[in-house]
């Protein structure tokens, strides 16, 4: 090799390569002391204070039972909760028609107080509830045309808590219906259809009034 080899400056970098940066090192960087002491400050305070408080909640909210009260009640499976609440159907599913008052609305929604339809035959109610009516139907000598839906959806006893207390409300001194009745009618009902107003309703007990 000659001098002038050995004193060859090398050649230029090209300015692209120039800009690059160092590549980058992977190395660890601790937490810092003051946010460990927090975090585990935080943690243990927690810790503290559900091992410590009471259960969440008010004891005055509840039913005032005590784990010794639960622990000796006797148990409820496979009993009835208690008996059908009528009245609360009746607000549930007709009062928004027929009225609390059991009055109705003159010209559009017929009474249930006093009407010959509510106080007539037991069957007859069953059918009306079971099955609706839509059409013409005279009720305390006044003509109403409408529709009232079915309720097949409810269960016998209910369907009976709602129609024995309709028929011993207000005015209205007839006899409860029992759940069998219902029962019986569901069995044999084969209609798809609500009932074409009173002359049909007519029809299907023999002819005889309500």
């Amino acid at each position: 090799m000659t001098e002038n080899d050995s004193t060859r400056e090398a050649p230029a970098m090209p300015s692209a390569q120039q800009r690059e940066h160092l590549e980058p090192t992977e190395h660890s960087r601790p937490i810092p002391l003051l946010a460990a002491v927090v975090t585990v400050g935080v943690v243990l305070f927690g810790v503290g204070y559900i091992a410590l408080s009471d259960p969440p909640g008010s004891a005055a909210l509840g039913d005032g039972r005590t784990l010794a009260d639960l622990r000796s009640a006797p148990s409820t499976a496979g009993k009835p909760v208690g008996a059908v609440d009528g009245k609360q159907l009746f607000a549930a599913q007709c009062v928004a028609c027929h009225q609390a008052t059991g009055k109705g609305l003159p010209g559009v929604f017929p009474p249930l107080d006093g009407s010959e339809w509510v106080l007539g035959d037991a069957h007859t109610v069953a059918r009306i509830l079971l099955n609706g009516i839509e059409g013409e139907i005279t009720v305390a000598g006044n003509a109403y045309k409408g529709n009232m839906p079915a309720f097949k959806q409810l269960g016998d006893a209910e369907l009976a808590a709602l129609a024995s207390h309709v028929r011993s409300q207000w005015s209205n001194k007839a006899a409860p219906i029992p759940a069998e009745v219902f029962a019986q009618e569901r069995k044999g009902n084969l209609r798809t259809k609500p009932f074409a107003g009173g002359a049909e309703l007519k029809s299907a007990q023999g002819g005889k009034p309500p």
